[in-house]
Formats: structure tokens, C-alpha cells, sequence
């Protein structure tokens, strides 16, 4: 069950969220150009800031936190991801403004990295993605627009009846909940790397947190279902 749409339309050319779009699809592009080494040079390594905060560390880890964001580690996660943010980030940015929607997501996604960090600090597995901005983006979405309609693709089902309709604060209140039971769960595996839950526990939390502070732009919605 995945997400294709949802029932809200803006008024903008959401330039900074397509500028975001384009950018993890570059930095794609020469991953598969450079290969690993690339990957891993500009992927965030926890071990790396612990060992800086000792002061014993390289201040390069802290440019990690910023690129690591951009990064993806297979063709289904960045196209996942990009979806995502492709449906959700166009309406946040119209409510926030462009510049402060620039600001919001990547706060996003350094404090998702922040908090993976915080769960596991001596790991070395490198962190990768969008996901803990995206997580953000949601956290954002569920506050500003708990009601409209997001038209999901239900694997069989949609194939011979169509998309299905649930409200907002339904479907990423039940995907948050399975990152939040996910991320427990994984606790007492965190070396063994896979996905980072508690990036995107954090991200979530992040963008909740940062829509009250940074305030949007009031504006009368129409809900259709």
C-alpha cells in the first residue's frame, strides 16, 4: 500500500521542491558513475561525529550531514523517497514559502540524522537518504492538512478497482506508528544496518516541532474526497 496522490491542489510552481527533486536524481547519477567510494565518502557515519565531539574526529562529518540526505543506496529507495516528497513537499512549500521550506527540510533531515546518531553513536554502518527530511515533510502535512484525501495504490486490489481514498492524519498516523514499533524493534540490531527507523521517527518529530515554529501562511482550503 503506497501512496500515488493526494486530493490538494496548489496555487504555486513549487520551485524549490522540484529543485530538491532534481538534485537527489543528479546525486544518484553519480553515485552510479563513481561507485561505492563516492557513496560512502559523502554518507553520514555516526562513529565519525562521536569520534569529532571526543576531539578526535574529521570536521568533513559534519558536510556528511548535509549530503547524506541527497544520497540513495538502490533505484527503489530513491524512487520511493522521491514520491514522497513529490506528493507531500508541493503543498508544504506553498504554506511555508520557498525559502523557509528550503530552511524546514533540511533541518529536517540533519536532526533525523541527529537522532539516528543519538540511538546508535559508536555505529559505522554509513546513513543514507531522503528519508528523514521526507519524514519531516509528513510530520508537517498530518498538522496542516489532517483531512484531505490521499488516494493510495493497494497491491491487488487497485489493479482491478482503483485507488483508494483514506484522510491524511489516517494513513501517516498508521505509518508512523510501524516506523515508531519498526525502530523498537530494531534496537538490539543496529549493527546489522537495513533501514534507519529512528531517522525517520525523527524526522517526523522534527517537522512537527519546526511547522509551529517557523508559523505558515494561512490560506482557506477546499477538501474533496
Amino acid at each position: 500500500m503506497f501512496p500515488v496522490r493526494d486530493e490538494n491542489p496548489i496555487r504555486i510552481v513549487p520551485v524549490v521542491n522540484n529543485s530538491l527533486i532534481a538534485a537527489n536524481i543528479g546525486l544518484f547519477v553519480l553515485e552510479l558513475i563513481f561507485g561505492e567510494r563516492f557513496v560512502y565518502t559523502l554518507s553520514f557515519v555516526p562513529q565519525e561525529l562521536s569520534d569529532l565531539l571526543a576531539g578526535a574526529g574529521n570536521y568533513g562529518v559534519v558536510l556528511t550531514l548535509f549530503s547524506a540526505m541527497f544520497l540513495h543506496a538502490s533505484f527503489g529507495h530513491i524512487i520511493g523517497n522521491l514520491l514522497f516528497l513529490w506528493i507531500f513537499g508541493d503543498n508544504i512549500e506553498e504554506r511555508l514559502g520557498s525559502t523557509r521550506y528550503l530552511i524546514f527540510y533540511l533541518l529536517c533531515g540533519i536532526l533525523a540524522s541527529l537522532v539516528q546518531w543519538w540511538i546508535d553513536p559508536q555505529s559505522t554502518i554509513p546513513n543514507l537518504g531522503a528519508s528523514g527530511a521526507i519524514s519531516g515533510v509528513l510530520g508537517a502535512y498530518v498538522l496542516l492538512f489532517p483531512t484531505t484525501a490521499i488516494r493510495l495504490f493497494v497491491w491487488p486490489f487497485s489493479i482491478f478497482i482503483g485507488t483508494f481514498a483514506l484522510p491524511a492524519f489516517l494513513w501517516i498516523g498508521v505509518w508512523f506508528v510501524m516506523q515508531l514499533f519498526s525502530g523498537i524493534d530494531q534496537l538490539g540490531q543496529m549493527a546489522q544496518g537495513g533501514v534507519a527507523f529512528w531517522a525517520h521517527i525523527g524526522g517526523f518529530v522534527a517537522g512537527v516541532a519546526l511547522l509551529l515554529v517557523l508559523r505558515p501562511q494561512r490560506r482557506q482550503q477546499r477538501w474533496r474526497y
